[in-house]
């Protein structure tokens, strides 16, 4: 039998000293890691290019089950069903963008999108309505992103239409300019 040219080395036998000088070593990398934590992630999207203050970060979204819709809903409540929030008008400060329908139990009720703020030292109020629910529309997938409200909206294009099947789909993009929301529509997006 040919011997080694390197002697054993020390390393290469496993002995209970080196199973606790690991443990140890991984104990003290659990420990630190504990200490040295990243900042909070955030599921909002900060846009493109555009520079968070710490500001946007120290003030909180409005909170849209605070708030009195515009919205008949006779006997029963208005029910937020979804909300997203964003800074829609670069003030630092975020908005929530609530859809809002009548809480009727059964049947699809048309939705109402509201854009909700809340002033330095005041209330929760609704500034906008960006779909009216006299419009009949339901809103789906309502998101804020790089200052923008974008939906899906579904509806009807006459009485006749059955209620269980919009025929009327649309994709609407709202932006503050000039001190109003403004809505464009991609050309072709509409489709009955």
């Amino acid at each position: 039998m040919q011997q080694p040219a390197v002697p054993e080395l020390a390393h290469t036998t496993t002995r209970p000293i080196h199973w606790l000088a690991t443990a140890a070593a991984v104990a003290a990398v659990v420990a630190a890691s504990g200490f040295l934590q990243p900042d909070s992630a955030t599921a909002a999207p900060t846009g493109g290019g555009e520079h968070v203050t710490a500001k946007a970060h120290a003030v909180a979204p409005p909170d849209p089950s605070a708030v009195d819709f515009p919205i008949e809903c006779g006997p029963v409540k208005a029910l937020v069903r979804a909300k997203a929030t964003g800074d829609l008008d670069g003030d630092g400060r975020p908005e929530t963008v609530a859809v809002v329908r009548c809480d009727a139990g059964s049947g699809t009720p048309p939705d109402g999108v509201y854009v909700v703020t809340r002033p330095a030292g005041s209330a929760a109020r609704v500034v906008a309505t960006l779909v009216d629910p006299k419009d009949r529309f339901t809103a789906s997938d309502v998101t804020v992103r790089d200052g923008a409200v974008t939906a899906n909206l579904d509806g009807y294009s006459s009485p006749e239409v059955p209620r269980y099947r919009p025929d009327v789909h649309d994709k609407a993009k709202w932006q503050w300019q000039g001190g109003a929301f403004v809505r464009s529509t991609p050309a072709a997006a509409r489709s009955v």
